[in-house]
């Protein structure tokens, strides 16, 4: 079936010629209310992608992901791998709050929250602008010959990406490690940890790959996201949308023409200068429809504007509006399906919250020496061998920690010379310890034992442990 010639488009992305080729992008220099608004909440996320290694909440680092250790910090939460099922769920919530957006609002993560967004358009993108110039000075140094000039300009744009990279994966390598560590690292030199200055550089590496040459290309290629829209978006989701209606009109688009009536000609307002395109970090044009590579920057909608107000035709050709906003005039409606995802975001995060105030700050497993059976002592005495193993979750020490037996008549012996004990702050302790019932407290050749673990007087985690008794008892 052959392809209609409006919809070719859709056999390839924008960013590759005829030939296959990678087509380069030189977006021109984004300017308006959106962009001045970007621009806000770009530095305030840039400053929070930057220090939030270093912030502490309680002693836990703000945010962690020691994918090694298996240990995670959410907004200052530590989780441990015994807490994996919160980690879990914690990700779900994170999940469907972003498939909520995406049916209420389109790729709107991607435009104004992603790091790849901000770090490309608003930093390494800016500081192109700052040394090459707007697009179409970019295009003639493109073009140039490799003379003094365009040399320096690229050696220095080079350098700062690489500079650049490099305190990104500073900051990368802090998420993953934990700041502590990246900043002790720093003071002891690269000389005393040679595997993690390789580990850092091949971060700079991948950063500089993606800042200086991929760019778009993660966005478009990599990156799912740009698939799971089409999946999630419908003709009620307000994405970064062009109004056919009134830009086509009935006899399609027209160059200006100062003078002319073009609504008696039955021309469309948009006047085909091509400035959307030209200003498309993607490299497509908005008024083919929605596509898997816009990210919503909204610098499309900057520059219609500014052509529309230049002209004096009303702004908004090109707007935050639904397809069905567009057909047929109709305003944002909160959609079942919108409901389904509000609720299970509010069940998902009520069942978190819980979890959260129900977790201890110990977690506490004791289990039976393996290959070891019971021993009978005098006095009818049966004795078990176990060891444990505590896990503080706090930035505190907890002190003095001892066992005790919740309904059956016995004694819990540690093999330590003290009764008590303290574990570290994000620490364990570990230890073997036998327990020591009358016969008569057994019911058979297993029976199942709860074990309290103290704080002082506090009780701080409860256990269970299986033990076991002769077979010939009742």
């Amino acid at each position: 079936m052959e392809t209609p010639e409006n919809e070719s488009f859709r056999d390839s992305i924008g960013t590759l010629t005829e030939e296959g080729n990678r087509k380069w992008v030189f977006p021109k220099k984004p300017s308006g209310r959106y962009y001045d608004y970007r621009k806000w909440v770009s530095y305030a996320l840039l400053a929070f992608f930057l220090s939030a290694p270093f912030i502490k909440i309680n002693g836990n680092q703000f945010l962690m992901f020691n994918i090694l250790e298996r240990r995670f910090n959410i907004f200052g939460f530590p989780f441990w791998p015994q807490d994996f099922h919160l980690f879990v769920i914690s990700m779900l919530i994170g999940v469907i709050f972003i498939a909520l957006f995406t049916v209420a609002f389109g790729r709107i993560f991607c435009g104004w929250i992603c790091p790849q967004t901000i770090f490309m358009e608003m930093v390494f993108r800016r500081i192109e602008y700052w040394i090459e110039g707007d697009r179409g000075a970019q295009m003639r140094l493109e073009r140039q010959e490799w003379n003094a000039e365009k040399i320096k300009k690229k050696s220095l744009k080079w350098f700062l990406f690489l500079v650049i990279s490099f305190i990104i994966a500073n900051v990368f390598l802090a998420y993953l490690i934990g700041s502590d560590k990246v900043i002790q690292y720093i003071l002891d030199g690269p000389k005393d940890h040679l595997s993690t200055l390789i580990s850092l550089l091949i971060f700079t590496g991948v950063f500089y790959f993606v800042f200086a040459w991929f760019r778009e290309q993660v966005c478009i290629i990599a990156c799912p996201y740009g698939r799971l829209q089409g999946v999630l978006l419908d003709n009620k989701s307000i994405v970064v949308a062009y109004d056919h209606k009134r830009g086509e009109s009935e006899n399609g688009r027209k160059k200006f023409r100062k003078n002319e009536d073009r609504e008696a000609l039955g021309f469309g307002d948009c006047i085909d200068c091509f400035q959307c395109v030209n200003v498309c970090p993607t490299g497509i044009d908005i008024r083919n429809g929605t596509q898997l590579e816009c990210v919503n920057c909204t610098a499309c909608i900057d520059e219609c504007d500014h052509i529309m107000e230049s002209i004096n035709l009303p702004k908004g050709l090109i707007r935050y509006a639904s397809e069905e906003n567009i057909e047929k005039k109709k305003k944002f409606e909160f959609t079942p399906r919108l409901k389904g995802y509000s609720a299970v975001l509010l069940i998902l995060t009520g069942v978190l919250v819980g979890m959260l105030f129900l977790r201890n700050d110990i977690d506490a497993t004791v289990l039976r020496l393996p290959g070891q059976l019971y021993e009978h002592k005098d006095n009818n005495i049966i004795s078990n061998v176990f060891t444990y193993k505590l896990i503080n979750k706090t930035t505190r020490d907890i002190e003095d920690i001892s066992f005790k037996l919740r309904k059956n008549i016995g004694e819990i012996k540690l093999v330590a010379s003290e009764k008590t004990f303290y574990v570290p702050a994000q620490g364990l302790a570990e230890g073997t310890l036998f327990i020591e019932l009358p016969q008569s407290e057994l019911s058979g050749d297993k029976n199942s034992l709860m074990i309290e673990v103290y704080s002082g007087d506090d009780l701080i985690e409860t256990t269970t442990v299986s033990f076991l008794g002769p077979r010939s008892y009742k």
